[in-house]
């Protein structure tokens, strides 16, 4: 919902600073700050393992069940700290997770899988949003009578937004939308997330290692590497940042290189001195 000249918004999600310790021992993030504003999307960059998923663990509370554990720095809400509130309760206020790999509940069909978003509601409107959800993805309402574990990666990824959709959430953490899906998929997934956006008000913090589909949808990007934060701007200046698109987008002044023909790679991170 947010225009190309970025206007000033309220702030919904700050996170302040925060460092992640796995097993009490292991430092996974060092010092990560970001923001999402009230209708925005924002997209958190970065290769395998940089700590996007962390970050967005760390928002949720779904550290605790794989032993991890934010040390430093705060996560607020709307100006409220998260720290103590749980998964379900983050829920009821507006914060839903899309998890990496869809966990579609595989013996369910997909109606009863979108049908499980709304089990925090007490507002009876839960027909309206199916037809909502349906509307965006007509694909599950042809398939609504099938078991989730018998459709296709791209109708599962559906199912799990819309299934998140149900809950009427005000900020969605989505993460990796694009992972294992063909092009033509991942271009329509982020089509629909565009739409949600700007018809629907949802805001967006999206983990996603496709940062040529992810920059030329979002608003505003943030780059991780090794844990911590090393560039953030508007999507647009991004896209033509010569390291982004050297080291992520696989281009540069001579045309398109690949990752293997980079090999000052390690040197040139500029952003890191």
């Amino acid at each position: 919902m947010l225009d190309s000249g970025e206007q000033s918004v309220e702030t919904l999600l700050e996170v302040n600073n925060i460092e992640v310790i796995y097993n009490h021992v292991i430092l996974v993030l060092k010092g990560v700050s970001l923001t999402v504003p009230k209708g925005g999307i924002t997209a958190l960059l970065g290769g395998n393992g940089a700590g996007k998923t962390t970050t967005l663990k760390a928002i949720s509370n779904l550290l605790h069940s794989e032993r991890g554990e934010v040390t430093k720095g705060s996560i607020e809400y709307r100006g409220e700290p998260v720290a103590d509130s749980s998964p379900s309760e983050l829920v009821k206020k507006g914060v839903i997770q899309v998890m990496e790999g869809r966990h579609c509940f595989e013996h369910l069909t997909i109606e009863e899988n979108l049908m499980t978003g709304a089990y925090t509601r007490r507002d009876g409107g839960a027909a309206a949003d199916l037809e909502m959800v349906y509307n965006y993805f007509p694909r599950l309402k042809e398939r609504r009578k099938s078991q989730a574990g018998y459709t296709s990666g791209g109708e599962q990824q559906m199912c799990a937004i819309g299934r998140a959709l149900m809950s009427r959430p005000e900020t969605i953490l989505l993460d990796e939308p694009s992972m294992g899906l063909a092009p033509q998929l991942v271009e329509e997934i982020f089509g629909i997330v565009k739409n949600l956006n700007e018809k629907e008000g949802v805001s967006f913090l999206l983990a996603e290692q496709n940062t040529n589909v992810a920059l030329r949808f979002a608003h505003h990007g943030y780059i991780l590497e090794s844990g911590r934060v090393v560039m953030e701007g508007p999507a647009a200046e991004l896209r033509e940042n010569p390291d982004v698109k050297e080291f992520y987008l696989g281009m540069s002044d001579e045309g398109r290189k690949s990752f293997r023909d980079v090999r000052s790679y390690r040197r040139r991170k500029r952003w890191l001195s």
